[in-house]
């Protein structure tokens, strides 16, 4: 048995690959030698503020990518990540030193547009051509995976998806008789576990992945002790997929491996993107709208009799209870432990209340709770107290949605699922679309769903 000492640097950290880091810097540098090129082709002095934002692109458009991302990447990757960096661009040198002047309006156009058009096209160029070069290239690095299961499937789709990387599947391997194994994967059953030494030298089989389940650990160690005499690399892929898995990461604690199963996206530099975004959004927002809030509320006070904001307890980060304010909409103010969500028509809600709530101007005073830190412009909307007792033990995951300060509005919101959630099957599609929204998160999807807020408020006539 290994000592500590021996067992405390197993773990590293995976580098990026070459791909990845070859276009963490093609991606920026296509933004600087266009806006280079464009101040040429306008005849426009390459000026201090130009070499200001040059020094900005290249310092933080990794940065914020994150190296997650090859040549593979979609249209869609490509815009947002653009936009998040314009509108930081946007923040820095429209509104604190009033830069854009320096530039033509014309030259930042075309510069915006002509970005990601290049970066698109570049990226479908080489993601072809690494494509092609994988494919036909003598050395391709064969494959095998260990246990026929729905893991072993989904590690198959990975690497055709992936077949520019140079891996080539040639099979499957696994104990159980015919009968055991899925239908979909007997066509790439290949033979029993201990044919696979000899498989390995025979063909030279480059890289094994072992998807067998946890409980097969014994196997798991035999199996290793006898591949670890071939040249193999050795991949060791565990079934999660039972698991509602919220931001998986291995990290390094002391030495000692640990596997991240559900954690907060917004840790580390994360944390500091989301908090700045939200106080400066949530900041500009609040001058913008400020006549419309003043409108707002004058427009509740003579509508019916009570105060202007209501203050409703409900459930925030990691489960603690806040104060969430809104216009009062309703002639009633509950706030205790039976909360009874407004339906269509309900009578409570006075015809004032009806108007803002179908426009959601009711939530506009949700901006000082941001600033106040409790919640954040773009996260899943927080439920009555009352609403979280009875369906974190009916719907799966529910409580996970809480590892996030709550939001305005959300993803589950832009899609649909916006106002009263009268039954359990509702309440659990919200759900999913809030865990999607942890699982995923960036600073571009969280701009997408402001947008997409934005028109609803204008568009949507389902709500009430």
């Amino acid at each position: 048995m290994q000592d500590e000492q021996s067992t405390r640097n197993i773990f590293i950290n995976d580098p990026p690959p070459v791909s990845s880091l070859i276009w963490t810097v093609l991606e920026p540098g296509i933004a600087v030698l266009l806006l280079y090129v464009l101040h040429l082709a306008y005849g426009w002095p390459f000026g201090g503020v130009a070499r200001a934002v040059v020094v900005f692109l290249l310092l933080t458009y990794p940065w914020l990518t994150r190296l997650r991302h090859g040549p593979t990447h979609t249209a869609t990757e490509i815009v947002l990540h653009w936009l998040t960096v314009c509108l930081l661009l946007l923040l820095l040198l429209g509104y604190v030193t009033d830069g854009w002047e320096a530039f033509p309006p014309d030259l930042l156009i075309t510069w915006g547009i002509a970005v990601p058009l290049t970066q698109w096209t570049l990226a479908k160029g080489v993601g072809a051509w690494m494509r092609h070069r994988a494919q036909t290239s003598p050395t391709r690095r064969p494959a095998v995976i260990v246990g026929a299961n729905r893991m072993s499937l989904r590690v198959a789709e990975v690497l055709a998806k992936r077949a520019w990387e140079g891996r080539q599947l040639l099979g499957v391997f696994d104990d159980r008789s015919g009968d055991r194994v899925p239908e979909s994967a007997h066509g790439y059953l290949l033979g029993k576990m201990d044919e696979l030494p000899q498989f390995i030298d025979a063909h030279g089989v480059k890289d094994v992945f072992i998807t067998l389940p946890l409980t097969s650990q014994p196997r798991i160690a035999g199996l290793m002790e006898a591949l670890q005499n071939t040249t193999a690399s050795l991949h060791f892929v565990p079934d999660i997929f039972g698991l509602s898995i919220i931001q998986g990461r291995l990290t390094d604690m002391g030495g000692v491996p640990v596997v991240g199963l559900l954690s907060s996206p917004f840790t580390g530099v994360n944390g500091l993107i989301k908090r700045a975004s939200d106080l400066v959004l949530a900041s500009l927002i609040l001058l913008l709208i400020s006549p419309v809030m003043l409108l707002v509320a004058v427009g509740v006070r003579l509508s019916s009799p009570g105060p202007v904001i209501f203050r409703q307890r409900r459930t925030g980060l990691d489960g603690e209870i806040i104060e969430v304010y809104k216009f009062r909409s309703m002639t009633v103010q509950e706030n205790d432990d039976a909360v009874v969500q407004a339906k269509r028509g309900d009578a409570r809600v006075t015809p004032f209340g009806a108007f803002i709530r179908r426009t959601s101007l009711d939530e506009l005073p949700q901006f000082f709770n941001v600033l106040q830190g409790r919640m954040s412009i773009v996260g899943p909307r927080p439920h009555a107290v009352a609403h979280n007792q009875m369906y974190r033990s009916m719907v799966k995951a529910y409580m996970a949605r809480h590892k996030v300060k709550p939001g305005i509005t959300g993803w589950a919101q832009v899609n649909g699922l916006r106002g009263e959630t009268d039954t359990l099957d509702k309440m659990a599609r919200r759900v999913e679309y809030d865990l999607e929204y942890l699982r995923n998160w960036s600073l571009g999807l969280d701009l997408l769903i402001i947008f997409k807020t934005a028109k609803l408020m204008f568009f949507d006539r389902s709500a009430y």
